[in-house]
Parts: structure tokens; sequence; C-alpha cells
């Protein structure tokens, strides 16, 4: 059973950081995406940021795209998402996802793309 546990979030002021993590488990495979993605009030959850984690190869989102970097510890099945520099239109809950075995690809920041979710952790960025 597959299992996504994202933590590291909390309240900050504008400028701040954060690091975000997601501890996956119950599956083997060493080569998937995983994405992070945030919703905020009446608004859709939209792609932040996703992993390759066979290579490690990245993709952003344009807004946030050299403030954001995601990460990967293998040995310990997490991910991660350092957010620095945050900005108050960056609150939102904030989701890992995980697309194993998927038969359908829309790219690696589209929700659609992933099949296993996390249970989020809230991000509040204060000005």
């Amino acid at each position: 059973q597959v299992q996504l546990v994202e933590s590291g979030g909390g309240s900050v002021q504008a400028g701040g950081s954060l690091r975000l993590s997601c501890a996956a488990s119950g599956y083997t495979s060493s080569s998937n995406y995983m994405g992070w993605f945030r919703q905020a009030p009446g608004k859709e959850r939209e792609g932040v940021a996703a992993i390759y984690t066979g290579t490690g190869s990245t993709y952003y989102a344009d807004s946030v795209k050299g403030r954001f970097t995601t990460s990967q510890d293998n040995a310990k099945n997490t991910v991660y998402l350092q957010m620095n520099s945050l900005k108050p239109e960056d609150t939102a809950m904030y989701y890992c996802a995980a697309a194993i075995s998927t038969r359908s690809w829309f790219g690696p920041l589209n929700m659609r793309s992933y099949n296993y979710w996390g249970q989020g952790t809230q991000v509040t960025v204060s000005s």
C-alpha cells in the first residue's frame, strides 16, 4: 500500500524559507515521478515542482522557478521541497504526489499524471 506523508509546513513571514518533506513507502520503484502541488482556497490545484527519481531531473512552474528546489534522498525514500523567498501568494495547502505505473501521462506538473497523493501540509506566508 503506497503511502506519502508530508511534513514541514508552517507559518513564515514573506521572504522566509520552509522545507517540506515527503516520505514515501509501500512501493519498490526507484524510477518514478514525484510531484509537488498546491491548492489555495477557491483555486485549482497547481503543480509547482516535480522530480524524476531515476535521473534526478527536475521541473518547476514559472511562478516558483529560482525560489523553490526539489530534491531526493533515495536512501530515505524521501523527496524535499525547499522554498525560499516565500511570498504571501505561496500560501496554500501543499501536497506531494507519486506517479507509479500510470497508463496516461500529461506531464510532470499536471495533477492528472499522478495516482497517489499525500494528505497535505499547510504553508502560510504573511506579509
